[in-house]
């Protein structure tokens, strides 16, 4: 039996291209800042955890930590993943954060 060379070869770069172009999809995108609040690497020394307020896991842990001024206050994450989570109820991990500042 014999395969045609030609038009496999082109069903085949064809498909690579496919794929090339549909691959950029599954990347998450950026998302915009909002002016009452802004991430930024430089962090105050007197930041009063060590461990992300999201999960729990050790700051430093997973990379340099992820800092947040939300509404005037820094917040610092093990991730960017906890920052999407922040964002959902800003007010359920600020309090741990304002407990642990305020005993």
């Amino acid at each position: 039996m014999k395969i045609p060379i030609i038009p496999t070869a082109l069903a085949l770069v064809g498909a690579s291209f496919i794929v090339a172009a549909l691959s950029g999809f599954s990347q998450r995108p950026i998302a915009a800042k909002q002016p009452q609040q802004s991430l930024s690497a430089p962090a105050s020394p007197s930041y009063p955890l060590s461990t992300c307020v999201v999960s729990g896991e050790k700051l430093g842990s997973m990379g340099q930590p992820v800092v947040l001024n939300f509404q005037g206050t820094e917040v610092r994450f093990c991730c960017e993943m906890c920052v999407d989570r922040f964002k959902k109820d800003p007010s359920k991990y600020l309090s741990k954060l304002k407990l642990t500042a305020n005993p």
